[in-house]
């Protein structure tokens, strides 16, 4: 009974893994201003964590719901930029640390527009193919995976295939996998596609792949939909 409790239980989202999901919400805008302040409004949740002052209403009005509309290749071009460096963040252990990388990783929609360059830290470049990390840093991550520990799956692989071990669903209908190969996914908050899962875990093959901006994408052999995730071991 008490290991069915614990499956029960709905899996809690780190306060860095809900800003990421708010802003993939931001997605559906189409005016990068109004993106970049929806972009901003986003990281209330580590805001609150840190006991900080709330992100002006107007932004989190925007991550509860986002005006849609239709951005210029441009533009998402940017977007891509800005949060491919969000997710670099994550080399940071420390979460003022973390926000404040998320904060200067806007820089180059802020540069578009014109706008000052923000004076929060810069996130960490890119890594080089077999470079090693640098000193203070976690080793690279590998698939879905933020630093930490050497993982047995390569970091350039594009996709990974694997069957479900379990499967659980939370309170609002979001899904946590574990596969086989060991590794955790937990579909995003605020993802509007559910699943709807009734047999046998082990019946599954799962796939796992890159999507937009930076994200991994969820699908099931022979089932519907396409489900954004996030990778928790």
């Amino acid at each position: 009974m008490a290991a069915l409790a614990a499956i029960a239980q709905p899996a809690l989202a780190r306060p860095r893994d809900e800003v990421m999901s708010g802003a993939f919400r931001c997605a559906a805008i189409g005016d990068q201003r109004t993106w970049l302040d929806c972009y901003y409004g986003a990281a209330q949740p580590a805001r609150d964590a840190l006991s900080m002052p709330p992100a002006p209403a107007a932004q989190a009005r925007l991550v509860a719901a986002p005006p849609a509309g239709k951005a210029s290749l441009a533009d998402l071009s940017v977007r891509d930029q800005v949060v491919a460096g969000a997710f670099r963040c994550a080399a940071f252990a420390d979460e003022r640390q973390w926000l404040n990388c998320y904060y200067g990783a806007a820089g180059p929609v802020r540069a578009q527009l014109g706008l000052s360059p923000a004076a929060q830290s810069a996130p960490p470049p890119p890594r080089v193919a077999g470079a090693q990390p640098a000193p203070g840093l976690h080793p690279p991550a590998q698939f879905g995976m933020t630093p930490g520990p050497a993982r047995e799956i390569p970091e350039n692989v594009d996709h990974v295939t694997a069957r479900m071990a379990s499967y659980s669903f939370d309170k609002l209908g979001w899904f946590t996998v574990t596969l086989d190969n060991g590794q955790v996914w937990t579909q995003v908050h605020g993802d509007t596609t559910y699943a709807h899962w009734k047999k046998p875990a082990g019946t599954y093959e799962v796939r796992i792949s890159h999507g937009f901006l930076g994200s991994y994408s969820l699908q099931v052999k022979n089932q519907p939909g396409l489900f954004k995730v996030l990778r928790r071991q």
